[in-house]
């Protein structure tokens, strides 16, 4: 009977000690643990996505009323003509009128002679078409060629000379009026590399 008794016992210390490996029923927190998975999945990687490009900004519409400006001779390049600022008509080709995109100056020698500069913008780049159109009366004159410069053009007529010279956007028209026709040739072609210079400057 003892003998009956002892292995009963040892069967339940058996089960007991077997029921520590597994989980237990009774634990909810290991008893509906999640499988560990026996395999794994790479992530996927997102290729970047490149943002928008920007549509291209146009550049502003230039100043012409500036660009005229600074084209314009200043007392400080005529001052070797020994003119002072002073007023006078001086008759020429496209030296008539004033708009809002010209700019004028006038000087007076102490003959009484006029030195007229007057430079014109046009809203796109067509001063030397405007320059190659026009009709000046008298006879051409041949002038130094100016660097920097897409048209040039003289006459003179009676004792007036005037010329004009293109780039860009601009005319720079010059008029001297002096005593004699040979007088007033001079002077336009004396001041010819100034207002060159002025144009070349200009974008």
């Amino acid at each position: 009977m003892r003998h009956r008794q002892a292995i009963a016992l040892a069967a339940v210390a058996l089960v007991g000690l077997t029921g520590c490996d597994g989980p237990d029923p009774n634990n909810l927190e290991t008893y509906y643990d999640d499988p560990v998975p026996t395999s794994s999945t790479a992530p996927v990687t997102e290729a970047p996505v490149s943002p928008a490009k920007a549509a291209p900004v146009p550049p502003p519409a230039p100043d012409l009323g500036l660009l005229a400006e600074r084209a314009l001779l200043s007392d400080v390049d005529v001052a070797e003509e020994g003119v002072q600022p002073g007023s006078g008509e001086a008759a020429g080709c496209l030296t008539e009128g004033v708009s809002a995109t010209s700019r004028t100056a006038t000087w007076r020698y102490p003959s009484g002679s006029v030195l007229r500069h007057r430079v014109a913008a046009y809203p796109d780049p067509a001063a030397a078409q405007a320059v190659a159109n026009a009709e000046c009366a008298g006879k051409t004159v041949s002038i130094p060629e100016q660097p920097g410069v897409d048209l040039q053009r003289a006459w003179r007529e009676g004792k007036t000379c005037t010329v004009l010279l293109a780039k860009g956007r601009l005319v720079s028209g010059l008029t001297v009026s002096a005593s004699t026709e040979a007088r007033a040739v001079d002077a336009a072609k004396r001041l010819l590399p100034a207002m060159a210079a002025k144009l070349a400057a200009q974008p």
